[in-house]
Formats: C-alpha cells, structure tokens, sequence
C-alpha cells in the first residue's frame, strides 16, 4: 500500500515504484489511483505491478498525487472485480481507497449501509470502509474519521485520495504498518520503509495508532481520531515484512537473525549444518547458525517466481510438487545431520514434503526449527492463515506434528522467547494466533466470500466471542 503527494512530479510512476518495493504484500492484483483538483483516475488488473501497468496506462493516470495497492485477499475473492484501491463516488464527491487489514464486523456494516439505499459493486470490506467514510456523519474530515473509527472492528492501514487531499490512517491497535516519508517537493506514505529507500525518500515518522494524515499543498496535518491501545501484528517481524524495513524502529533482518539465534539457546541439537527456507527463514537460519557454531549453507534454493502466473501446472508438474518451489543442493546435505529453519507451521502441507526433499537429497537427519510458536488460532485481522481445523497445532501436539511431517526432531520458539529476541514490551503485540487471545472481540468463524455479491452478500449473522479475552 502506498501513497504519494508530489506536485510537479509523475506520481503514477512513483507509485509503479513504490508498489513493486511492496510486492511481496500482495501478488494477486494490483491498482493506482491518481488526481488531481478536478477528478481521479483508476487503473486496476489481475497479477503483479509489472503485469498490470505498462508506459502506456502510467501516461492515463495524471495529477499531482496517487495511491497504489498490491492486492493479499482475507475478505473477497481474489477476482478482478476486488482489485484496490476501490473507487467510489459518496456524498462527498469521488474517493479511492486501498487498505491492508481485515475488518471483522464488515458483514454488519455493510448490512446497516445496505439498509440506507447504499449499494455495493465488490465482495471486499475495503469497500465497505471507503463507503462508510463517504456517508460518515460530520462537517469536516476530523468528525467523519472519529465517527469511522469507532465504527470499524479490527485491523486497518488505509490510503485514501479524493480530489483534493491524499490521507493515510492507521487502526487504534496500530496491527498493521504504515510509515510517512519526505520526498523531493512532497510527501510520502507506505506499508514499509523499504519503498522509501527505494525512491530516495526520507522516512520521518511512523504514522501512530488512531492517527489520521492530511496530506495537502499545505503540508502534512496529523489528528488523533481515536484512543490508541497497542496490539501490532508480530508476524510482521517473522515473516511478512522485507528483511530490509524498519518497524517501531527496529531493522527487521537482525530481528530475524536475534529469533535464529534465541531458538538455538532453546533447541539446540547437534548437526552438521544449518540452513533457512528462503527467503524469511534465511535471516534466523544465519542467527541460529552463529549462536550454535554450526556452519550456514544455502541448502535450498528457491525458485521466486512460483505462485505469480496464471498458467496452472499440469498433473505431472503437481505431482513435482514443492520441488516447484525449493531445489536442494545434494552435495551440500548427503550424509549430513541438517537444521532447517523456518518461520512458521500452519497447515503443515508445505514442511513435510520439504522434509521428504532433504531426505531424499541424502540428509541423514532432518531437525526442524521454527522461528513462532505453535500457531493455534486463526488471524481475522490481515494474515490469511485458515480456519481453526486447519491449523495443524491446534489439533496435534508437537511430538504428534513432529512424526507427522517425518523429521528427527521438532523445535518452535516460545512466545516469552519470541519477545525477548524482538527486545520490545509484550503489551505492544497481538499474539492470538499464539495464544488464543484477541485484542478485541471476533467472530468465532469467519467466511472469506461472506461479502461475494453473488454467493453471500447478505449472510452476515456471525458468532461472536461473548467478551474481551485477557491480554497475555
């Protein structure tokens, strides 16, 4: 997600930039939306940046500013219809919004903006926020996101672009990242400093939680549209944040290296090698590796590109399976005792056939090491981890996940360990896809397609936790 406000300046070009620093947020479609002081413009399609924009669409989205989004789908379908950002026109006149996030109660508010005459063309809740905005009671921006946010339940980085002013905000939990920064002649907003970097922008600040942007020809107005209480999303620093972004100031890379290397004082074993499941775990692989003194080599290497076409592989390159992803390098593991560090275990579909890969490229012992916990409960605000039954931690015990995925030994962090390698307070984190305990109340199930036009947009009767769990 990202925004920019640069008069002068090819913002939609800068957008193209920022967004391809940001493609590993989200590779199912991608959109930017420009203005300038009499309308917007908006181009959206399926695939990554570099699919969907060529010269010729970067020359029909002028103005002085723009937004662009890189599409992970937790609500909706991933379809065209539900590219971001979403352009809208309200009360107020034409709005674009792109959001990173997941609204738990979207079903709910699109019910009640429903029953006021307002209609809706996707299955995202991101639409559901852009239309709330625009029908938000109140005779200034300030009054109409006060209202917004204590309307809205979960986790929300949005951009927002109308005609005259580009805005950013950031949900009361702050669960999502969202950083301000300083370009030649302008302003710039973003998921992560690393497309600051990218285009030589300056980072300033990150944008608080509860806190709201203005971005104008007069410079940048911040407000407080909500009372903040801290629950930001640690997965960023495991897993889905670039190694080389800053968050609540902190590197991500020697985070992930501090989580390799608190793993190894908690499950040390003895081993030839160390080796990561690239690219998130290479950072804790190199850690663990220097904390136990067991060499680091890149026993897998992978092939980046996998998942990002729309050509479906035959059944012969099924049955290939993970080998589409990672290639083990024989000479490096034959006969060798191997430490394989990853991030996470969700489903367990992915680290058993890996497993079976390194077996089969002469391992003589496999021992698993997991920078997280076990993973127990589903995430509703942004990561798209699956239903309960799903997650293979909530139902087997680690020595039962142990046999299950055939290695000699299984070690995850644990969550006072996760904490201390991240050197922040506990209080500041959401851990509930650890422990069970949300920051808010949630749905005890929620239905990705409930939104779908089609196939749910009216089933929005959920059950909800009675209260409040207890933060750990």
């Amino acid at each position: 997600m990202f925004g920019v406000f640069a008069p002068g300046e090819d913002v939609a070009r800068i957008a193209f930039y920022g967004l391809y620093a940001l493609q590993h947020r989200g590779q199912e479609s991608a959109g930017i939306a420009s203005a300038n002081e009499r309308r917007l413009y908006l181009k959206t399609g399926m695939g990554l940046v570099s699919q969907v924009f060529d010269e010729d669409d970067l020359s029909l989205l002028p103005g002085h500013m723009a937004i662009g989004h890189t599409r992970y789908s937790t609500t909706g379908s991933s379809q065209a219809n539900n590219a971001q950002p979403v352009l809208i026109e309200g009360p107020t006149g034409s709005l674009a919004l792109g959001h990173n996030g997941n609204i738990v109660n979207a079903a709910l508010l699109r019910a009640d903006l429903k029953e006021e005459g307002v209609a809706f063309a996707t299955g995202t809740d991101t639409e559901v926020i852009a239309r709330a905005l625009a029908h938000a009671p109140g005779g200034s921006w300030q009054e109409r996101w006060a209202y917004l946010m204590r309307r809205l339940r979960g986790a929300y980085s949005l951009v927002v672009l109308t005609p005259h002013e580009l805005m950013a905000a950031r949900d009361p939990m702050g669960n999502r990242p969202l950083s301000l920064g300083k370009l030649d002649g302008g302003w710039t907003v973003a998921s992560e400093t690393c497309a600051f970097d990218h285009l030589g922008a300056e980072f300033v600040r990150e944008v608080e939680p509860g806190e709201v942007l203005r971005i104008t020809e007069q410079g940048v107005e911040g407000f407080q549209a909500s009372d903040r209480h801290d629950a930001f999303c640690i997965f960023e620093y495991i897993y889905f944040a670039r190694p080389d972004s800053v968050i609540n100031e902190k590197l991500v890379y020697p985070v992930r290296m501090a989580l390799g290397a608190q793993l190894a004082r908690e499950h040390p074993v003895e081993a030839d090698v160390v080796i990561g499941v690239p690219d998130s775990a290479t950072a804790a692989a190199v850690g663990y590796s220097q904390a136990s003194g067991i060499p680091f080599v890149e026993g897998l290497v992978k092939n980046r590109y996998v998942g990002r076409t729309f050509i479906q592989p035959d059944q012969r390159i099924r049955e290939v399976g993970v080998h589409l992803k990672f290639n083990p390098l024989p000479e490096l593991l034959e006969g060798r005792r191997v430490i394989v560090v990853d991030d996470s275990i969700v489903r367990g579909t992915t680290t058993l056939p890996v497993v079976q890969m390194l077996r089969k490229a002469g391992a003589r012992e496999v021992h698993m090491r997991i920078t997280a916990p076990p993973i127990i409960a589903p995430c509703f605000f942004g990561i798209d981890m699956g239903t309960r039954w799903e997650l293979i931690a909530g139902r087997m015990s680690v020595d039962e996940i142990r046999e299950h995925i055939g290695a000699d030994s299984l070690g995850y962090l644990s969550v006072d360990g996760l904490i201390e390698a991240i050197g922040l307070p506990k209080e500041k984190f959401c851990l509930a896809c650890f422990t069970g305990n949300y920051p808010m109340p949630v749905p005890l199930q929620m239905d990705k397609l409930a939104l779908e036009p089609v196939i749910g947009s009216d089933r929005h009767e959920f059950e909800w936790t009675d209260v409040v769990p207890s933060r750990p």
